[in-house]
């Protein structure tokens, strides 16, 4: 039963509750670790972990994006970020990176305004590297560098470029398009253009498409019946005030799926959470909460194959005129750790930072659960 609060004179807000105020109930019998399967499967691609990276230029070098997929994950590329505006990668990425300060060591007013003037030039310069024009070309032959891997190829591109933009990322070897932005529905309409009718953009494409984000029952199931192979809930850890906490807005998305599965007589959706994830803890909340994979950020930034060197940033905090987010660095985090000890350990940190996958395992096993799916199922309690 949904819980509704009168918050003034004829006007309720629906109580809702982020993962942090849940947690995990074991009733089941404990099994071993090593007896629990991660796999997760959409469409014709099967992968060892239900982990996928946020499109971000913070972390998607081509080495991390093929070392993602060697690892078992999905490493995603962003079509309209630094990848195709810019020949030397690298150095636009540094560009941004060295203007960034840490916030480690601030004791006074004058090394607050510093680090507070610091975020905003980096913004600065990361929109003036947007500004570029997008070579097309160029984005082709990187693409094509990580499809030579071997690696499943990902690429996202916005609602409203996914018209101009996936043919081109497909013919260049992209596996599974993501149609991602803050928020989306099965129909875009933009002034002076012509609408995005997903349905019909998404029955037009040989490659499965995934789409989102998405915070509601409604919205999710409208998206599930254009065809998408799976549906984004979230839109990463950029703060904005239209959004729902993000254990409500999983749990929701994911009951359209079950409803949808009966509708079609079978037809399954993937649901992908993108919501802020701080730890293996916060991975198993939204596993528990319905989502089949959870896509991470922040947390990967720390690899040394991000392209960033542990300075991190999502695709809105590009936008010209309204930048959602921002660029920062965590000073206690080592950014001289492999990606796959990020994953898979050995770790000496004891915040669930480090051996994600290792994490989710053992919570999984302790409380009864071996593979994703039965885990999904898995009793919640509502923290005081």
């Amino acid at each position: 039963m949904r819980d509704y609060v009168e918050i003034g004179i004829g006007r309720e807000a629906r109580k809702a509750y982020d993962l942090g105020d849940l947690s995990i109930v074991p009733k089941r019998r404990t099994r071993s670790s090593q007896d629990v399967d991660t796999t997760w499967n959409i469409d014709a691609y099967t992968f060892d972990i239900p982990l996928v990276s946020h499109p971000t230029d913070a972390l998607a070098s081509p080495e991390f994006v093929i070392e993602m997929g060697k690892q078992g994950g999905l490493g995603v590329i962003d079509a309209e970020g630094l990848w195709g505006r810019h020949a030397d990668f690298e150095a636009a990425v540094k560009k941004v990176v060295d203007s960034c300060q840490d916030h480690w060591g601030i004791d006074s007013e004058e090394k607050y305004q510093e680090f507070v003037d610091s975020g905003e030039r980096s913004l600065r310069t990361l929109q003036e590297l947007h500004a570029a024009d997008l070579d097309t070309d160029l984005l082709s032959e990187r693409i094509a560098q990580v499809r030579d891997s071997g690696v499943t190829v990902a690429v996202r591109v916005s609602p409203q470029n996914a018209r101009e933009l996936a043919p081109v990322v497909i013919a260049a070897g992209a596996e599974i398009l993501f149609i991602q932005g803050s928020i989306i529905s099965a129909e875009h309409v933009q002034q002076g253009g012509e609408p995005l009718n997903l349905k019909e953009f998404v029955g037009s494409l040989d490659v499965p498409v995934i789409a989102g984000g998405v915070y509601d029952y409604s919205t999710a199931t409208h998206l599930m019946r254009s065809g998408v192979a799976g549906v984004i809930v979230g839109s990463g850890s950029s703060s904005t005030v239209v959004n729902v906490p993000a254990a409500t807005a999983i749990a929701d998305v994911a009951a359209a799926r079950r409803d949808y599965l009966d509708e079609t007589g079978g037809r399954y959706v993937h649901v992908l959470a993108d919501v802020p994830i701080w730890d293996a803890d916060s991975i198993a909340l939204a596993i528990a909460c319905g989502a089949d994979a959870v896509m991470l950020g922040r947390n990967l930034a720390q690899a040394s194959e991000a392209a960033a060197n542990g300075v991190y940033w999502e695709a809105q905090a590009a936008h010209p005129r309204f930048p959602r987010g921002d660029v920062s660095k965590d000073p206690v985090v080592s950014t001289d750790t492999a990606l796959e000890t990020v994953l898979f350990g050995p770790s000496s940190v004891p915040y669930g930072g480090l051996n994600i996958v290792g994490g989710l395992k053992r919570m999984m096993a302790k409380c009864g659960y071996t593979d994703i799916k039965a885990f999904q199922k898995a009793d919640l309690a509502i923290r005081d």
